[in-house]
């Protein structure tokens, strides 16, 4: 889950992280009087609450001298379209005091197994161009999870960066603590673009992204809440209170389901080959019961223009029978243009497909490949029994 920049902000305060002043913003009315609640002095700098990079440069990021401005900026900036996507909260915060700019973030990067830092003395905007034109002003350097950040590992990143050894004290300060904030908080990514050096030494986090793992949320209440108070589509929230991941696509009368994301895409990949357009996908997750399956189907034939669902299930331990019962469960609920293609393997698939052959509207097939030419046949109307 990838946070709003003001909720990545709340949890860096609450590792001790200094952030500039600020308030959230999600009305056009009496802004001044809000500004002037939070305790806010000018000049403020208002931006959009969207997760996309580049809001500088695509006008999400304003600046505000005085009350009037601030109201004509938020009038503008609030409810209107940055980069595709719905401007629907405002950050307010101070201008902060900035003689430098830094780059700092912590990734869990797949090539270590582990957690990397890269800090760049070339932070703010222009980061990525810094990559590109001068890749060896980034340092790149893995955390051991038994030993975390050391004295040692400071003194390294600030040497090997350049910004002298002065500021290993706050900056050993500042890792510290973003480093605890990206455990405990099972992050994929914390960054921090720009960290402001104020002229007092003093670092502060301008801007954050964070990246959650989702399935770290159940013992995350504080990111739980941000996640439960997103407006999202009546099926995603339905899904997920039986575990289920569901992701509309598109539009069309096709869904995907399975238990595993590779799969998903894989059978999206073959059948977008083929011209068939997918409406949406459901992820199973662990434990392909046959009350689970029946719900799953149900919420996938209950998405708009969805007649026809392609179902693969692989696994070992899975019980093919519960799959194909529930799928029996679920069209007997149906109306009789409903069709589900199922190919399963795994424990009692013989069973399972006695079940599925004697199941109207159901057709079992043999492999993806099959099940792609017969989702094909079905919506040609042709005879795909």
């Amino acid at each position: 889950m990838k946070l709003l920049e003001y909720q990545a902000k709340e949890i860096f305060e609450k590792y001790g992280l200094s952030t500039p002043k600020g308030t959230v913003i999600d009305s056009k009315e009496d802004v001044a009087a809000k500004i002037a609640q939070a305790g806010l002095s000018y000049p403020v700098v208002i931006k959009a609450q969207v997760q996309v990079g580049g809001r500088g440069k695509a006008g999400g990021v304003k600046f505000a001298d005085s009350g009037e401005e601030a109201q004509s900026i938020v009038d503008t900036l609030l409810f209107s379209d940055l980069k595709g996507l719905k401007v629907n909260k405002l950050l307010v915060v101070e201008k902060a005091d900035v003689a430098k700019e830094w780059y700092l973030s912590i990734l869990l990067d797949r090539k270590t197994n582990g957690p990397v830092v890269i800090f760049s003395a070339a932070g703010g905007m222009e980061i990525e161009e810094t990559a590109k034109t001068n890749p060896d002003a980034i340092v790149n350097v893995p955390v051991n999870p038994l030993t975390g950040i050391t004295a040692y590992f400071v003194n390294y990143v600030c040497s090997k960066s350049g910004v002298g050894m002065e500021y290993t004290k706050v900056l050993g300060e500042l890792l510290t603590k973003l480093y605890k904030m990206f455990i405990e908080h099972s992050c994929m990514l914390a960054e921090i673009n720009p960290v402001s050096v104020t002229s007092a030494g003093e670092l502060v986090a301008i801007d954050g992204k964070v990246t959650v793992d989702d399935s770290a949320l159940y013992r995350l209440p504080d990111v739980l809440a941000y996640r439960d108070a997103i407006e999202e589509p009546p099926l995603v929230v339905e899904a997920r209170s039986f575990r289920f991941l569901y992701i509309p696509v598109s539009t069309g009368r096709v869904a995907v389901m399975s238990n595993g994301s590779g799969m998903l895409m894989s059978m999206i990949d073959l059948l977008s080959k083929k011209g068939v357009t997918v409406a949406c996908a459901l992820d199973l997750g662990g434990g392909a019961t046959r009350d689970r399956i029946k719900e799953a189907v149900r919420i996938e034939l209950s998405t708009p223009g969805v007649d026809t669902i392609f179902i693969c299930i692989f696994g070992g331990i899975t019980r093919c029978d519960e799959v194909a019962d529930g799928v029996r469960m679920a069209l007997e609920n149906e109306s009789s243009d409903k069709t589900v293609i199922i190919r399963m393997e795994g424990t009692n698939k013989d069973a399972g497909m006695e079940i599925v052959n004697s199941t109207k509207g159901a057709i079992s097939v043999g492999g993806i490949v099959e099940g792609v030419e017969t989702v094909a046949k079905v919506l040609k109307g042709g005879d795909a029994a």
